[in-house]
């Protein structure tokens, strides 16, 4: 990791989880996949399925399986979760996380979590990875509105007393960053997630990074 600037240009760095701080896209992919396939509707694309990456529950269901009645929701919740517990011991940070949190924290930054996984689910992974206590702040689909419902970002800036130009939100898909819009906040995505990176121009984050160490590189010259 470069050696960090002294400026310090966002008081509040808030991450996405699933594919940007955290390897999961393909699996999670796939997981919607089987599941999809279990309650026999028709099975999406990995395309149709990355797309839905960040939403919540609800909405992601109502994207990627479209031709399943919303009273088999439960079951396709389920048979998603089964699928991600099977390979969740195969799941890990992105290299190059660990080091880029541990500068931004010891720079001074408040560092947030905003995911549209579930407490639960996001709890679990931060449990595994043993990072939970570099976290300021945390909101989840399941505890507020889904992105790109702007709400999440509103209360952790009101928790942490953080104003919107002096919050960053990185991200990999289109709903982190038109999250951002909605809130007031700059954003940076991220290229290695979900999303192709051809669609965040029109939210015109301040950076695309192509790694989780060129992201860390950016954010230690520019946050």
């Amino acid at each position: 990791m470069p050696t960090q600037s002294s400026i310090r240009h966002f008081d509040l760095i808030a991450f996405d989880w699933d594919g940007t701080l955290f390897d999961s896209t393909k699996i999670i992919i796939r997981c919607i996949q089987e599941a999809v396939r279990d309650v026999g509707g028709t099975v999406p694309t990995a395309e149709a399925a990355g797309y839905v990456i960040g939403l919540g529950l609800r909405q992601a269901l109502a994207h990627a399986a479209p031709d399943v009645s919303v009273e088999k929701y439960p079951v396709l919740s389920e048979r998603y979760q089964h699928h991600y517990a099977a390979h969740v011991d195969d799941l890990s940070l992105f290299d190059g996380v660990l080091p880029m949190l541990a500068s931004l924290k010891a720079r001074g930054h408040l560092l947030a979590v905003a995911t549209g996984k579930s407490r639960r689910g996001l709890d679990d992974a931060l449990r595994r990875v043993e990072i939970k206590g570099v976290f300021d702040g945390s909101r989840t689909a399941d505890e507020t509105a889904g992105k790109p419902n702007p709400l999440m970002l509103h209360e952790l800036m009101r928790e942490l007393g953080v104003v919107a130009s002096r919050t960053l939100m990185v991200g990999d898909t289109s709903h982190d960053l038109q999250m951002a819009v909605n809130a007031g906040c700059p954003s940076v995505g991220v290229s290695y997630g979900a999303h192709e990176p051809q669609a965040f121009a029109a939210l015109k984050p301040l950076y695309v990074a192509h790694s989780a160490r060129d992201l860390g590189t950016w954010l230690l010259a520019n946050g």
